[in-house]
């Protein structure tokens, strides 16, 4: 069974940074692309950043030069660190990988910036 559990998220000022880890398990965690995506109310799923297996990363032009992904394959674990954050960044953030065709979601992590 596959199960995404993310966690970090809080509420900080502007300019702040925060750290979101996903533990997952029921995987071949090294296999897997591993992605966050964040979402506001009434507004879709955005993809944020994505690790391939081999560490390939790639970003949404809103967090480039901000945040970063990275993952740990003998943890089993993917983590994002958000710098210099803005209110704009404000939304429930979650883990997802894609099996066969299959998407599967952590619950979520609320990440709220405001002074």
């Amino acid at each position: 069974q596959v199960q995404l559990v993310e966690s970090g998220g809080g509420l900080v000022q502007p300019g702040q940074s925060l750290r979101l880890s996903c533990a997952a398990s029921g995987i071949i965690f090294s296999s897997n692309i591993m992605n966050w995506y964040r979402q506001t109310p009434g507004k879709q799923r955005e993809l944020v950043a994505s690790i391939s297996s081999g560490g390939t990363t790639r970003y949404s032009d809103s967090v480039k030069s901000r945040f970063t992904i990275s993952r740990d394959n003998a943890k089993n674990t993917v983590y994002l660190q958000m710098n210099s954050l803005k209110p704009e960044d404000t939304a429930v953030y979650y883990c997802n990988t894609i099996i066969g065709a299959r998407y599967y979601w952590g619950q979520g992590t609320q990440v709220t910036v405001s002074s």
